[in-house]
């Protein structure tokens, strides 16, 4: 499963309709360049084979600041918004995929009712446990790594990682069931988008052309 898509359908929905560099824009401004492949190319690539596939709707606009061709807003289709919160849904359940997933699905978990969120996120703690399970029938961390030899350490990694996450997730869980965070039907969420042209402090470089 991919960040990108995800992260891009996740940006356009936040706008409801926004062109190339406002989503490589907010992406920058989120730091997603750093923890994901949420890189320049990647992004215009994404939307363009997103409104190929159907799930967004690419509307030309008013000609490139910069000149060129008119310049491409996107908004989500119906089946867009169904691949998006399934996407949604993925990252934050699932355990055994990068951790650029995980990053994506977090920073758009508020998109969901906060009962959801808590019951998803306990589901990923259950994945956890339950491939921990598995690997310690013939993996005993308490007698050390050296049991399989140097081999042994790689187990003692995943299992380490395994209870790490579980660990941070239990705290998410907690911090979202004591009142943190505006979820969605509770209220003015949390504004995590740029305005049009506003300077990003975090952004790669200068602006390119908006035409894409």
């Amino acid at each position: 499963m991919s960040a990108i898509r995800l992260l891009v359908l996740g940006a356009v929905r936040q706008h409801g309709r926004a062109h190339g560099y406002q989503v490589r824009n907010d992406l920058e401004f989120w730091g997603a360049h750093e923890w994901s492949n949420a890189k320049p190319g990647s992004i215009y690539h994404a939307l363009k084979q997103s409104a190929k596939q159907g799930l967004l709707l690419a509307h030309e606009v008013a000609p490139s600041t910069v000149g060129g061709p008119p310049r491409v807003e996107y908004e989500l289709t119906e089946a867009g918004t169904e691949e998006y919160f399934t996407l949604l849904r993925e990252a934050l359940t699932s355990y055994d995929q990068k951790v650029d997933m995980l990053s994506a699905g977090i920073g758009f978990m508020v998109d969901l009712p906060r009962d959801e969120v808590v019951t998803l996120l306990e589901q990923r703690i259950g994945k956890l446990e339950q491939w921990r399970t598995s690997v310690t029938e013939y993996y005993t961390p308490e007698q050390g790594p050296g049991q399989l030899g140097h081999i042994g350490e790689i187990m003692h990694m995943w299992v380490d990682s395994a209870d790490s996450e579980a660990r941070w997730t239990r705290g998410l869980i907690e911090r979202i069931a004591d009142g943190a965070y505006v979820f969605a039907g509770e209220g003015e969420p949390f504004v995590g988008v740029l305005a049009d042209d506003e300077p990003n402090p975090f952004g790669t470089g200068p602006h390119p052309s908006d035409a894409r």
